[in-house]
Formats: C-alpha cells, structure tokens, sequence
C-alpha cells in the first residue's frame, strides 16, 4: 500500500485550527466536533464519564472506577496530501504542542509522506521432544498447504474481507535450555483488525495436525508482537530556511539534527531516549484509538535491536539540494476492529476524527506523528535545548500542584517560566503573593 490513493469518501477537512490553543477546553471541542461532524453522543464521549462505570465494568476484571488521561488534538498535519486532526491521548507537557509546530512547518514543503505493508501477523506454534529438528520442518513446510487450509477454515469472515493466512515458516532451535525446538509460523493478513485473536484461534487449530506431522509435543500457541511484516513508514522532507529561529540559522539547525540522530545510531544509552521521543508521537494515538501501545512499544524496541545492537528508529540526512529528509519505518499492528477500539466510546470518537479508512492509514498517520515529534525533539536539542520550551508547558502542572486554580493557572505558569525557576515551593510564594495582593 502507498498511502496514495485518493479517497473520496472521506470528508475533506482542514487540520490548520488557528487559535485553538487560545480557547477553552469547551470552545476547542466545539471547533473539533464541526470540523469532523461529530454528533451530541460523540462529543459526549470526551466530556466527564465518557467511559461509563458499567461499559469499563465489562472491559476488564475487578473494576473498581475509571482512570481518565487528558486527550488533546494536534493540528496542522497533512499526510499525502490529505489533512488530519489528530488525537492523542497523553499525560506529558510539549507533546501535541511539539508535534503541531513541526506539523505546521512540513506542511507547505507537502507534509509527511507514508506507505506501508500489508497487515501480516505471526501467530507462532512451539514443538518440542523431537529428535531430528531439521527433518521436522522439512516435514512440516511439506504439509504447507493442508496447515493453511485448515487454518483457514476458522475464520471464514476473515476470508470473505480478503485475509486469511497466506503461508507458513518453520524455525529451528538446536540447542535451548530444553532440548531442540521448532517455531512454525502462520503468515496472516487480519485486514482492519489488529489480529491477536485470529492468529491465536489458528495457531490452537493447527497445533494437532503439527504433533502429528513433526511427531513432537506442541506447548505455546499465541501471536507475536514482534509485527515485521506489518510495517508503517513517514518520510518528511524541509528546506532548512523553514526551521531556522531567531536565534539559528537553518543549516545550522538542520546539521543539528543529523548530527544528534548520529549518536541514537551509535549509542543504545542514547538510542533509548531518542526512541522514547518517537514513541511520544506513537503511543497517545494508539491509546486513544483503544489499541494497544504495550504492544506497540515491544515491536517498535525489537525492531530498533533487530541488527544484534539497539540503535535509533529513524533516520535524518542532509539531501543534495540541502533539505532536512528524515525516515522512520517500524512495526505498527493497529486496528479498526474489535476491542476497545469498538467498545470504548472515546476511542470510537477519536477514530472519527481521525478519519481513517483502514488500519493501515492509521498505522501511517501514527508513524507520521512518531517522525514529527522525533524532529521536534531533536530541533530542540539541536539549539536551545529541550528544558526550555518543555519547562514553560511544565509550569501550569506545577502551578495547580501548588494550589492555583482558574485564572491562577495562567499567570502563576508564565511568572514560572519567565523566572526559569519552574518548582512547587516558588509556585505558592506566587500565589501568596497575588491572593494577598487582592486582600
């Protein structure tokens, strides 16, 4: 899949909201809903008890209350060609602030550009006890065609939207702590779902036949997170006068960048960081679409390893007309389907105004999130550092920590970030201060 076919079923809206950081929470929502056409119950769904007690209570074991995380909107994203607003549900200052500015500054140089695979899980199949390892599997990839159909005749839904299981592999183990093992792999397109129930079902389905082909003793039979094959990749590309500042011309920015993606390449201490930033980008849409970031993040770091050496997710070179190009492909099992991506009224809402057509252009507009918010990070780095802007959105935790409230938020939060003393304790002499100033 390019990621470029025109689609004109999807509504056109534009993700440039100018001011929206200016309103109130109601009035953004407000501005949201009419771009994306939300109804009274959708909007709902982002107001208080947007997930009911009752709905939560079916969802998981022991429920006791609901946990709620702020969810925010960036704006100004275009991704081949089309505009996205973009939810992310996310707890850390700077993020969808940093993702919009780097949105709003790819977006007139043709935004972020996306492809990805198609939607191949691995559902995996452990044999152990067996004598002869490697004349199990011949054994086995013999049996290729009858493993497959078999597999197949458990989802005949599947089959009728175009997936199913398109084949297997089989690896061997010589040596293990228990003797030699074999791993048989079904190769499963799960279309808009994110998969983990299909491929288990099968791998259950086909565990008999395999003791009988390999004449072993089957154990696990469950899905890997480790998606390879289900990838999502972002290319942006910037002329460096679009990312110089008062202080840094862009060449020198753009440099800059390169030269801190460099050491992630180098260095697994580094590489860790810098990852984390990408997935900054990744993780608050998969939340908020009700897929799992848990499993995201294990594909995503095994990935980043699967050279033998942890190193960075992305890419940033200088091309030879100078533009800033930087990549980022990485595994991205997301779905449309089942779950809480179906159950939980929010997240059914934020796909809405995402808008997306196909698990895969939400995996692609994630990874282009991931890229964006990697650049916005590493420009920071580059220059003045990452505490500056990160510390002024800081400000407002801290200032309702020490107590401020309404209008108090505000300015005890812009009198912290002038001062650059960004702390608790200077917070409330703040607030002493303005509430004796009012007595």
């Amino acid at each position: 899949m390019t990621g470029l076919e025109e689609d004109t079923a999807r509504p056109a809206i534009s993700s440039r909201l100018e001011g929206l950081r200016n309103l109130s929470p109601a009035e953004r929502l407000d501005k949201v809903a009419a771009s994306a056409s939300l109804d009274d119950a959708e909007r709902e769904a982002f107001g208080r008890g947007g997930l009911p007690l009752a709905l939560a209570n079916g969802m998981i074991e022991n429920v006791i209350g609901t946990f709620e995380l702020p969810i925010g909107i960036a704006t100004n994203f275009t991704i081949n060609g089309r505009d996205y607003l973009i939810p992310m549900a996310v707890e850390e200052p700077s993020v969808v602030a940093a993702a919009s500015y780097m949105a709003r500054i790819a977006r007139p140089h043709g935004g972020f550009r996306t492809s990805s695979s198609d939607p191949i899980m691995r559902a995996q199949v452990q044999v152990l006890e067996i004598g002869d390892p490697h004349g199990a599997r011949a054994r086995v990839l013999k049996e290729q065609d009858a493993i497959v159909a078999a597999a197949n005749a458990r989802d005949k839904v599947l089959i009728s939207l175009g997936g199913g299981c398109r084949g297997i592999e089989v690896h061997v183990f010589d040596k293990t702590p228990v003797g030699p093992m074999l791993a048989v792999h079904l190769l499963v397109d799960v279309r808009d779902a994110m998969g983990a129930n299909t491929v288990n079902t099968m791998a259950e389905t086909v565990a008999p036949i395999i003791e009988k082909i390999t004449g072993g003793v089957v154990r696990l039979r469950i899905l890997s997170n480790y998606a390879d094959l289900r990838r999502a990749r972002a290319m942006v590309s910037v002329p460096p006068a679009a990312l110089k500042t008062e202080n840094y011309d862009g060449e020198r920015i753009a440099r800059g960048i390169v030269e801190a993606c460099a050491f992630a390449i180098v260095d697994p201490y580094r590489a860790a960081t810098h990852n984390k930033g990408i997935m900054n980008g990744v993780d608050p849409i998969v939340v908020a679409t009700g897929n799992d970031w848990r499993a995201i993040e294990a594909g995503a770091h095994v990935w980043a390893s699967r050279s033998g050496r942890y190193t960075s997710l992305s890419n940033w070179e200088i091309d030879r007309e100078g533009n800033l190009v930087g990549t980022l492909e990485m595994p991205m099992a997301l779905g449309l389907v089942g779950g809480a991506t179906k159950t939980h009224p929010t997240a059914r809402a934020a796909l809405k105004i995402l808008g997306v057509r196909s698990a895969q252009e939400l995996a692609e507009v994630a990874v282009a999130v991931g890229l964006a918010q990697n650049m916005a990070a590493l420009r920071a780095l580059a220059t003045e550092g990452i505490q500056k802007g990160h510390m002024a959105l800081h400000a407002r935790n801290i200032a309702i920590v020490a107590g401020a409230t309404g209008d108090e938020i505000e300015t005890v939060a812009g009198a912290l970030a002038a001062s650059h003393d960004v702390r608790v304790d200077r917070a409330k002499d703040l607030l002493e201060e303005m509430r004796g100033g009012r007595g």
